[in-house]
């Protein structure tokens, strides 16, 4: 027996160097390999992530914004001559003016409203007036202007959703394809109206209100999808805010939503009773328009309020 451990010989020695080196190579190979791999991925995806923010840009450029209006609306807004009903209109051109609306003094109340579908004060109005105003348009004494705007701060109180804007565009969208469901489809969106501060509607959800309304086309729902009226919506809000006059009135900008205006005369809302009583409207307008009937009796039988283009 030994007492220590025992000696290799030379040859051995070599042996053991020779495969340690050896094993010490298959793994230098190895790590180069798992380097060279991880290398490739991440190019890949780079080249992936380059990719995609190219086609969002040639997306976007192949998609130029555009400022045009939708059909029936060329003051802005429109005019509906009962809640089935309008006065069919050209629609204001990428780049060019509104055509303010000419609206007679044939005995009719010309009611013209600019409105915010996040506006909680908008909501209050219609749900106290839209029944009654809906009466004056099929009996024929009234006519009703409506012009959807988007207030910036409304447009910043849904969590990034941009509801205001984007319900002003998918309204704009059922006066170029279902005009005569418009009344209806406005006063849907009041009734189903999300809160201020909240998280807004999808797209889904603006289009299932839309139907609530009876307007069903599928070229709405691309239309909302699209937000094929959102430049549209920047350039009339723009326009009705900042501007030096508002047609058939006094007012030379909206400084708030609601805004209502009969035959040329503010109606100043500074109280609940002028918001949400519809008598006060009612009085309203009755001051407004002389000898001015809600039944319609008090209108010449001629052709009402007519946008002009």
């Amino acid at each position: 027996m030994t007492n220590g451990p025992e000696r290799l010989t030379k040859a051995q020695r070599q042996n053991a160097a020779r495969e340690k080196a050896r094993v010490m190579r298959e793994e230098a190979k190895k790590k180069a390999r798992r380097n060279r791999i991880l290398l490739q991925s991440g190019i890949g995806v780079g080249i992936l992530a380059v990719l995609a923010i190219i086609a969002i840009v040639i997306v976007n450029v192949a998609r130029p914004t555009s400022n045009a209006g939708p059909k029936n609306m060329i003051s802005n807004g429109i005019v509906l001559t009962s809640t089935t009903d309008y006065a069919p209109t050209g629609a204001v051109a990428d780049g060019a003016k509104p055509t303010p609306t000419k609206q007679p003094d044939d005995g009719r109340a010309h009611i013209t409203i600019y409105e915010d579908l996040q506006c909680p004060i908008c909501q209050q109005f219609e749900t106290a007036n839209s029944d009654q105003i809906g009466q004056w348009l099929d009996a024929g004494s009234a006519t009703y202007e409506i012009h959807p705007i988007s207030l910036p701060n409304l447009d910043a109180s849904s969590n990034g959703n941009h509801y205001s804007s984007r319900a002003a565009s998918a309204i704009g969208c059922v006066a170029q394809y279902s005009p005569k469901d418009f009344f209806a489809v406005n006063k849907a969106f009041y009734e189903n109206q999300p809160e201020e501060n909240g998280h807004g509607k999808t797209d889904a959800e603006i289009i299932s209100t839309i139907k609530k309304g009876g307007a069903s086309s599928p070229d709405i729902s691309s239309c909302v999808k699209d937000e094929r009226f959102k430049g549209w919506v920047k350039s009339a809000s723009d326009r009705a805010l900042n501007g030096t006059s508002v047609p058939n009135s006094d007012l030379k900008q909206i400084t708030g939503t609601p805004t209502v205006i009969v035959n040329g005369k503010y109606y100043n809302i500074t109280t609940n009773q002028q918001v949400a009583d519809p008598a006060t409207f009612l009085a309203f307008v009755q001051s407004s328009v002389p000898s001015w009937s809600p039944d319609g009796s008090g209108a010449t039988p001629r052709p009402t309020a007519t946008p002009a283009g």
